[in-house]
């Protein structure tokens, strides 16, 4: 049994976790890091990364079909092992050691094990006793959710982590959900020649979102050949001779050569001690807008573990926030829960921010849409010709402030942060009126959605 002290202690060494340690090193302070898998955690090897290195090589490639002059160039389909190799190299093969460098760079020291809470400031690992001075900060994150459907598990499922490091592209794809990740995971598949068929239980794809982008979205999976079925739910699941057979609500089933799972993600609080603090293990940790734990003035939790906001830019916001509070500095969360952006990055691309139009109507805003030709003006012939996209601002019209955005089409992804500048700021739209957009850029959908709203 060993014991040593430092100013914090991090459980879980993701997007989160990186972000408060490092801020908190960067400021004099003495902390280390708990991590038992990869230092960069979900996101950088099993999610956002190699997720995108799939996606990235069919919509280039569409996007150039799609351009006269460079249509006429192409010639061949993907290269797919050559993706893929670009996949393994995003993800560094599965190994940390280039994250390493970044933690040595600020002092921060990284103990590899399982953390548990065994006290007040207090976290063990294996036969190793951590104390923190200042306070202990979870950032755990969570895993798939592997639904309990009859024969899911026997049929030996994708989640996330098996279909982003796949070494071969099946060639049939069975995808049980309707998300961010099953859609995203849906167009990757297909650009590479699976036969992809999509099962989402609601009434349609990206449920979340505008109703038109699941349907911009569904659009162009149709003329992909992506199989969408909405409305519908797997009731049984089965493997035999190397093929995979789900049984639908309706009567029907659909088979492939694999299946993926994404339905969900299990917030990992299962086994980090916290029962011994009164707070429920296996469900999110509820945290003030401070991140702390009420109650607990020592004990902050950030990213996927509170459950406020499961994206990975909302986890670093939430972990530099909790860095301040440690050093002193009186901030809270202002950017929030469902209020915040969030890209889906099909083809087209979902990028959004803030409250749809029923959101808003639900939450008692006197809300109105406006909505505009994502292509529509001289900057957007030059991109995507011929593919759907839709621009949208909700304005709150007693305030005249915006308070959700949708954009869906190529690359829109990158439109996003001014959307987010808007609704976080509470820009108001006279305001907003003289931020003149470059010419010719795709940018002029602002000047575009506010003269349909009247100015």
């Amino acid at each position: 049994m060993s014991e040593r002290s430092f100013d914090v202690v991090v459980i879980g060494a993701g997007p989160a976790g990186e972000v408060c340690a490092g801020r908190l090193a960067d400021a004099g302070l003495e902390v280390v890091i708990v991590e038992q898998h990869l230092v960069g955690g979900e996101c950088s090897f099993y999610g956002c990364m190699p997720s995108k290195a799939l996606l990235r090589p069919g919509q280039v490639l569409a996007e150039a079909r799609r351009i006269p002059g460079a249509a006429q160039a192409v010639d061949h389909g993907l290269d797919v092992p050559a993706a893929l190799e670009r996949r393994d190299e995003v993800i560094h093969n599965l190994h940390d050691d280039e994250q390493l460098p970044w933690l040595d760079a600020r002092g921060i020291a990284l103990v590899r094990g399982h953390g548990r809470i065994a006290g007040e400031r207090t976290v063990q690992v294996g036969d190793e006793t951590l104390s923190a001075r200042r306070a202990v900060v979870i950032a755990t994150g969570t895993d798939p959710l592997v639904p309990p459907i009859p024969g899911l598990r026997e049929a030996r499922p994708w989640t996330n982590r098996e279909a982003v490091t796949a070494k071969e592209v099946p060639p049939s794809l069975v995808v049980l959900g309707g998300g961010t990740v099953g859609v995203e995971m849906a167009d990757a598949f297909a650009s590479f020649g699976s036969r992809v068929t999509v099962i989402e239980a609601g009434p349609r794809v990206l449920a979340r979102e505008e109703p038109f982008a699941g349907d911009e979205v569904c659009a162009a999976f149709a003329e992909a050949g992506i199989d969408v079925r909405a409305g519908t739910s797997a009731t049984a699941v089965s493997r035999a001779d190397g093929r995979v057979t789900v049984e639908l609500d309706d009567g029907s089933s659909v088979s492939g050569d694999e299946i993926l799972v994404a339905v969900g993600r299990r917030i990992l609080s299962a086994d980090l001690g916290v029962e011994e603090l009164g707070v429920e293990p296996g469900r999110p940790i509820e945290v003030d807008d401070t991140l702390r734990v009420p109650g607990h003035d020592w004990l902050y939790v950030i990213g996927d573990a509170n459950g406020r906001a499961l994206l990975t830019h909302m986890g670093k916001y939430q972990g530099r926030i909790t860095a301040d509070r440690i050093l002193g500095r009186d901030v809270a969360l202002r950017s929030d829960r469902g209020l915040s952006p969030r890209v889906t990055f099909t083809d087209p691309q979902v990028a959004a921010v803030g409250h749809t139009l029923a959101s808003a109507q639900e939450a008692g805003i006197d809300a109105r849409a406006v909505d505009v030709p994502t292509g529509g003006n001289a900057g957007g012939s030059f991109v995507g010709l011929g593919a759907p996209g839709t621009a949208r601002i909700v304005v709150d019209e007693g305030r005249r402030v915006i308070v959700g955005a949708t954009f869906t089409g190529p690359e829109v992804a990158e439109a996003l942060h001014a959307a987010t500048i808007a609704v976080i700021g509470e820009v108001s739209l006279d305001d907003l009126w003289h931020a003149v957009p470059c010419f010719p850029t795709r940018s002029e959908l602002w000047l575009k959605l506010l003269e349909a709203y009247g100015l």
